[in-house]
């Protein structure tokens, strides 16, 4: 089995935990962020860090964009775009051509 070598950290809210990867992110604060409803609380956390830091936090704001530049995202991949289509379309929406 490999070996990790995971730190100890501290957020900034004082939650400790464990990460093998340079990414700062705490992970008991990414639970308490995740919204509860909406088409970003069918996403994963880094898809939907990368829509927010774009501004796209409604499905309105998600249709103004092409696809193909939605999947150019870090964090965002192929397994995320069922959703996102899928979200669209309940509101009548889809991406731009």
């Amino acid at each position: 089995m490999a070996e990790t070598n995971k730190t100890l950290r501290t957020c900034e809210q004082g939650h400790r935990y464990y990460k093998s990867s340079d990414c700062p992110t705490c992970p008991v604060c990414e639970k308490k962020r995740k919204p509860l409803t909406g088409f970003l609380s069918l996403l994963s956390a880094p898809a939907r860090r990368a829509l927010e830091h774009e501004g796209i936090t409604t499905v309105q704001e998600l249709a103004n964009y092409r696809e193909k530049d939605i999947l150019k995202l870090h964090g965002i991949g192929p397994s995320s775009m069922p959703s996102l289509r899928k979200s669209l379309e309940e509101e009548g929406l889809r991406f731009k051509d």
